[in-house]
């Protein structure tokens, strides 16, 4: 079976996710397409395993097989915790509403870290780029800023929203570069510090429920062996 029938015949789940999902989209924006697939068990039993994840088919889309999207998903990756949440649903079916009624299972005080991590790094690709060329990439200023408010809120209700909702034209300002650096930097600084407080009161456990997720992937498993 080649890569792209595994994402033709059994995907659970499909959805958009970047500036669409978000609520950012302007006249250029792409649609970037996530999703995620259930490869039958038997080609498990095979020497050859199949993909965890695959490019298309098509442009400006990709998908996970379901084993390694909740191991990313309990690690708290960022891009993969927002696919679950993501506003605009193209397509699920019976597991894939079973995969979204699990969203709250793999939400934890881990994301902290993750949601933080990344963005601290982008910043400091962010201060490169103003040292070499006397701006940064204003598109990815925006998007980190709304990581950090995305974190800050989780941390605080224990909920992900994607939709950026108010915020839209005070981003899309940054967006067209014209918030002028330093201002965005204090943006950073304080919706970093407001993220570290949420941690100390977050209402999120320590650590996602592994063993709801790994019950839910072994009764998919059988299902589909069966």
């Amino acid at each position: 079976m080649q890569p792209e029938d595994l994402v033709r015949d059994h995907t659970i789940y499909a959805c958009v996710m970047g500036s669409r999902a978000f609520g950012l989209a302007t006249g250029d924006s792409d649609t970037d397409r996530r999703g995620v697939f259930l490869a039958p068990t038997p080609l498990f039993w095979r020497f050859e395993k199949p993909p965890t994840h695959v490019e298309g088919p098509g442009e400006e889309r990709f998908s996970w097989e379901l084993e390694r999207f909740c191991e990313l998903a309990l690690r708290a990756n960022p891009n993969i915790l927002e696919c679950l949440h993501s506003p605009l649903v193209e397509h699920v079916d019976d597991t894939g509403r079973e995969l979204l009624a699990l969203r709250g299972a793999f939400l934890s005080r881990r994301a902290h870290g993750t949601f933080t991590g990344y963005a601290l790094a982008q910043r400091r690709k962010l201060h490169d780029d103003v040292r070499t060329h006397g701006a940064p990439r204003w598109k990815h200023a925006m998007h980190l800023l709304r990581l950090l408010s995305s974190a800050r809120d989780l941390l605080r209700t224990g909920e992900l929203t994607v939709q950026v909702g108010d915020g839209r034209e005070a981003l899309l300002a940054v967006k067209r570069g014209e918030v002028p650096w330093p201002v965005v930097e204090s943006r950073f600084a304080r919706l970093a510090e407001e993220t570290d407080e949420a941690l100390r009161h977050t209402p999120l456990p320590a650590e996602p429920d592994h063993a709801r997720v790994a019950d839910f992937l072994f009764r998919m498993r059988r299902a589909s062996a069966a």
